[in-house]
């Protein structure tokens, strides 16, 4: 199993409960079997009962133990959500852990697609998160403990609007729910596994691709930098509730909580990979130069800011990358210096910084297209944001 390669222990997560929804297959499934592994109870509350019933078994059996429990259920209906709280609390005392992975996944033209498909969609990816926070958080807060963790979906995309308006909806949900639990022990955070090759995921991939007038293969092959498998997906979703505090308020990706596991190191790396040429070794240096100068000018801009505006931009800073300005600019200082010694290997050293700063400008190429209202102004801001992002990949494409 990929978890017997992190840091951490097994049973590193006893006794803690984990309701994993829609954790029959797919992404889902890998998730409970990680969680299993470092020693969690797992309930799967999924609506089809062969996938369920077969995950609870094969996974008891995988690892000798009888910690997952499959919970048969349709979570947008208030009355079995009502039902399997009683079951849970009866079964293991308490929920510590809501983690949001049942999804439904309708593609297609935004005129094409069914309206009970977006109703359908509403229902699953944003209604049903709410109606477990409803649920579940008046006993997390009288414990003063728990984890609520969302997954969402990078963003707006052709011929994804059914299914990205409402899994983007759950990071503004993640948003409002952190600052509502700021002065408590609720930890609330939101993971995207990334591109993954579910079934699921596959059937979608065909839709859309056929739509780009492009081939399956060719939708993968322009991604492929960004896909990982069912396993690492799910795995990093284990993860990231082990290192839960560390992520508290913000938004990641199972990359990221791979990395910060321990799983993905240098000695995971294709050292092949770094073998550059002038050219390519030239490219680098200059994009590194470049995401080097950016930092640095926004740096001495935000402290330039009012205090109001400054701590504001500091704290949200902080919240979405997990460090703090000061922190990531010595990474940028250390890595270029590292770079301008020919020391190309060092990028894997800090790839798990650099992808937080992608993250971030991430957020704020979102944030921007809410804000500006001048189509000009909007254009060219975002062409600036966007010129940041391709920097940052190209860096990572080292490693990654």
């Amino acid at each position: 199993m990929l978890i017997e390669k992190s840091s951490f222990k097994r049973d590193y997560l006893k006794n803690v409960t984990v309701l994993l929804t829609g954790g029959g297959g797919g992404i889902g499934y890998e998730a409970a079997r990680a969680l299993t592994w470092l020693g969690a109870n797992v309930v799967i509350a999924e609506i089809d009962t062969t996938t369920g019933m077969q995950a609870q078994t094969v996974i008891n059996k995988e690892l000798n133990t009888d910690k997952v429990w499959f919970y048969p259920i349709d979570i947008c209906n208030v009355q079995e959500l009502d039902k399997m709280k009683l079951s849970i609390n009866n079964r293991f005392g308490a929920v510590d852990v809501i983690f949001n992975n049942a999804t439904v996944t309708p593609f297609g033209a935004i005129e094409s697609v069914s309206i009970q498909d977006w109703d359908q969609s509403y229902f699953v990816n944003v209604r049903a998160p709410v109606l477990l926070i409803q649920k579940f958080l008046p006993d997390m807060l009288k414990r003063n403990a728990g984890v609520i963790v969302f997954v969402p979906s990078s963003g707006a995309a052709p011929y994804m609007g059914a299914y990205e308006v409402f899994k983007t909806a759950q990071v503004e949900l993640c948003n409002t729910l952190a600052g509502e639990m700021e002065d408590t022990n609720i930890i609330t955070y939101a993971i995207g596994p990334g591109l993954v090759k579910t079934k699921t995921a596959q059937k979608g991939i065909e839709t859309i691709a056929r739509l780009m007038n492009m081939s399956t293969e060719e939708f993968y092959r322009d991604n492929e930098g960004q896909i990982l498998d069912a396993e690492a997906a799910g795995t990093g979703f284990a993860i990231s509730v082990a290192l839960a505090k560390q992520y508290n308020g913000q938004e990641i990706g199972s990359i990221q909580a791979l990395m910060d596991g321990g799983v993905y190191t240098q000695n995971t790396i294709d050292r092949s990979t770094l073998m550059l040429n002038e050219e390519q070794r030239e490219e680098y240096k200059l994009r590194l130069g470049k995401i080097v100068e950016t930092y640095t000018e926004q740096y001495k801009g935000w402290f330039k800011r009012n205090i109001f505006e400054r701590q504001w931009v500091l704290r949200d800073f902080k919240k979405t990358t997990g460090m703090s300005v000061d922190e990531m600019k010595s990474v940028l200082l250390q890595l270029s210096m590292a770079i301008e010694k020919e020391d190309y290997s060092t990028i894997d050293d800090y790839k798990g910084q650099l992808y937080k700063l992608k993250i971030y400008y991430e957020k704020q190429h979102k944030l921007l297209q809410g804000y500006e209202k001048d189509p000009q102004k909007l254009q060219e801001n975002s062409g600036f944001i966007i010129s940041w992002i391709e920097d940052l990949d190209k860096i990572l494409s080292l490693s990654l």
